[in-house]
């Protein structure tokens, strides 16, 4: 993954590992994706699926939120309520680096990512 200058975000690159990793088999993505988008020091997990009423819209639900501190050097993580708000994950509200993060995310201790 490039930037606008051409350079690789060696973040975005090891976040894309972790998504491909998530993602179910081929046959069925039309139904259920993983996607992402990391900008500005936030990576944003989402669900991707066709609208339930409208199958042609397709919705991307977020489910995980992280923010890089990097003058902390550490990601804060946040999880969706069913009200739309964002609120820390409080069994681990921050990692230091990118593999403790997934970890979490992957355990999900409390049912907040992946009910």
């Amino acid at each position: 993954m490039a930037d606008n200058h051409g350079t690789i975000n060696l973040l975005a690159v090891q976040i894309q590992k972790f998504v491909d990793s998530m993602r179910p088999p081929e046959e069925i993505r039309g139904q259920v994706d993983v996607g992402f988008t990391f900008e500005d020091n936030t990576l944003e997990l989402f669900e991707i699926r066709p609208r339930w009423n409208k199958p042609d819209e397709i919705m991307h639900l977020p489910f995980a939120k992280a923010k890089l501190t990097k003058s902390r050097g550490v990601w804060r993580l946040f999880w969706k309520r069913g009200s739309g708000k964002w609120e820390s994950y409080e069994p681990v509200p921050e990692v230091k680096d990118l593999a403790g993060l997934f970890d979490v995310i992957k355990k999900d201790q409390y049912g907040c990512f992946f009910g």
